[in-house]
């Protein structure tokens, strides 16, 4: 008879993996002991310590696998994110998320991972894990969530971004393989795509809702002459935009305040104080519950007629328990995130009061620019885990390569909404030039 303690530990996990993935390991598989098995040239997966094993137990899934991931204690020793398209794709077509292993079959997985060693208390959650308290979407707690993200430092940012700064999609009016064209002109163009579409010119008066760097709020100024308002929960943005605007001398142009958008008070009378409002990629933070609110503040901060653009991310998946983006992303990136399916944040648009004109699809275009922020980001490793740490970087590479594969895969959309509020002429043109 084999005396089970002296087989490879690869070995005894391929074993009781098996049922679990529908057939032959998706991966080859290191263990701690040194020992290998699973098909030759499939991406090495090393699991370094019993504990990795351990998260997967109390954290079934996504959540358990970046927790090991980002704590080192599973390395990819492949390019991740091919690495994590060839396991999607083999779960996908051996339809793993409808298995249920038979009661045989989970107690053997049991008794393997007592002999390993695997059983006992769950590890300590990852120092980078979000440990977010209070009510849901209260603006204490959102100011904690925003925080999380969003504080690490301006220069971790700065090394990831492109100069402008501008953390959400770009939009690319060129083709990929031209050489003179970089993530910042894709940046740019989008910046004067969101101008053009509210229509601004010089003198008018324009809110930025989540204003993030000020890449908005300096190009409407710099370049259209508008007279800008941005808000941000972000005290480090806020300090961040400051001084761009003093070094560019746009303090008559543009003033950047740290208030929740609930807060801001030329909206409180519904008077109508803009001329034009736009919110990108900041709607996803609002929260269901808040989303009429959010929606009611962008119809009336700005005049009738007046122009809104909301620039959000989407997802399908949110119904199924994860408006977030998922485990992960709940848990490290952005704590209280709430997506849906465009349609659905178009009808909550029109139920607080503003016309939908225009619906435009920008999805490849996030897999462009996440394309080049994770070629910034990975020239500027050593750098940034002089900054953060390694656990942290670890997060932001997963973060980058997940989410850059969503936007591909369609399991994620972004898309820029354009509105108007109703009671007065739009000035829309009649054949649209942007």
């Amino acid at each position: 008879m084999t005396d089970e303690t002296t087989r490879p530990v690869a070995d005894r996990l391929a074993e009781a993996l098996t049922p679990f993935v529908g057939g032959e390991l998706p991966v080859r598989l290191r263990a701690w002991d040194g020992s290998e098995t699973g098909p030759v040239g499939a991406p090495l997966v090393e699991i370094r310590t019993p504990d990795a094993l351990r998260r997967l137990l109390w954290h079934p899934g996504e959540l358990g696998a970046a927790q090991a991931y980002v704590t080192g204690e599973i390395e990819v020793h492949h390019d991740l994110d091919d690495a994590l398209t060839h396991v999607w794709a083999v779960a996908a077509e051996r339809g793993l998320s409808g298995v249920r292993p038979s009661p045989s079959t989970l107690l053997h997985a049991a008794r393997t991972a007592r002999d390993l060693g695997v059983l006992g208390r769950p590890p300590v959650a990852p120092a980078s894990q979000a440990q977010i308290t209070g009510r849901l979407h209260s603006r204490l707690r959102d100011r904690r969530a925003i925080s999380h993200h969003y504080d690490l430092s301006n220069e971790f940012y700065s090394l990831i971004l492109e100069p402008q700064m501008a953390y959400s999609s770009g939009y690319f009016t060129k083709p990929g393989d031209d050489p003179s064209y970089s993530l910042e002109d894709a940046q740019r163009d989008k910046l004067d795509l969101v101008c053009r579409k509210i229509g601004l010119e010089p003198g008018m008066r324009f809110l930025d809702v989540g204003c993030g760097w000020g890449s908005l709020s300096l190009h409407a100024a710099e370049h259209f002459g508008a007279k800008v308002v941005g808000v941000t929960i972000a005290a480090e943005q806020k300090k961040f935009i400051d001084a761009r605007i003093a070094e560019r001398g746009l303090g008559d142009r543009v003033e950047i305040r740290l208030q929740d958008y609930r807060e801001i008070p030329e909206v409180q009378g519904a008077v109508g104080h803009f001329d034009a409002a736009a919110s990108i990629e900041m709607g996803e933070h609002v929260g269901q519950g808040n989303y009429p609110t959010y929606a009611r503040v962008l119809r009336d901060a700005v005049k009738p007629g007046g122009r809104v653009l909301v620039q959000q991310m989407s997802r399908a998946g949110g119904r199924k328990g994860h408006p977030g983006g998922g485990p992960f992303i709940e848990s490290f990136i952005a704590p209280d995130m709430h997506m849906r399916p465009v349609g659905e944040t178009v009808a909550l648009l029109e139920e607080g009061g503003l016309e939908v004109r225009d619906v435009h699809a920008m999805r490849e275009h996030y897999v462009w620019t996440v394309d080049g922020w994770l070629e910034t980001f990975e020239k500027n490793a050593a750098r940034l885990t002089e900054l953060v740490g390694e656990e942290v970087v670890r997060v932001w590479r997963l973060y980058l390569v997940g989410g850059r594969m969503a936007f591909r895969d369609g399991r994620m959309g972004v898309d820029q909404i354009l509105m108007v509020r109703p009671g007065g002429d739009h000035t829309l043109p009649r054949v649209r030039d942007f």
